[in-house]
């Protein structure tokens, strides 16, 4: 684990884009309950002010904002945002680093302890065009499987699967180490 602080309490997270659905996986060492609730905050101030449903990037761009106002004292997280825009079908994925780096919409993210070795499983098991099972099924093998090669993560994962119409949550067990 060595010395890095953004190592010490462990965790990871996994996103993938399929076809009309993307997923986003995490174990459940994973846990940042300050940007969460300001985060929260911001989205429901959002939503108030415009009387309309926050998308994607909006929230993105949101995240990476308050990242970026704590950039000489961050949050020790790494962020991912993934989202579905209901009309068009289009996905989204995006991350970002503790002072808010922006990224582009890109099919793969990963964060957390053993994101290198999630990344490179995800690359594997991603194929272009997805339905909802199968991204389900390449999310959770990626994960998994990528967690039993770090010692800083695990417990098991929780799966989101978002499709226009539903939002499928699934628990797997892992190693509880």
């Amino acid at each position: 684990m060595g010395d890095d602080i953004m190592s010490y309490n462990g965790g990871v997270a996994l996103a993938m884009k399929g076809k009309e659905c993307v997923a986003i996986a995490c174990d459940k060492r994973y846990g940042v309950q300050t940007v969460s609730e300001r985060l929260r905050f911001r989205t429901n101030l959002y939503e108030l002010r415009e009387q309309r449903k926050l998308k994607p990037l909006v929230l993105y761009n949101m995240l990476t904002n308050l990242l970026y106002e704590r950039r000489f004292g961050p949050y020790f997280v790494y962020a991912l945002v993934i989202g579905l825009d209901p009309k068009t079908g289009e996905t989204y994925v995006f991350d970002s680093d503790n002072i808010g780096a922006i990224s582009d919409n890109v099919n793969l993210a990963t964060v957390g302890t053993a994101s290198d070795y999630i990344f490179g499983l995800g690359e594997l098991f991603f194929k272009p065009n997805m339905n909802a099972d199968e991204l389900f099924e390449a999310t959770s093998q990626a994960l998994l499987n990528g967690v039993d090669r770090d010692s800083a993560s695990g417990w098991g994962a929780v799966v989101y699967v978002v499709e226009k119409d539903k939002v499928t949550v699934r628990e797997l067990k892992g190693r509880q180490d």
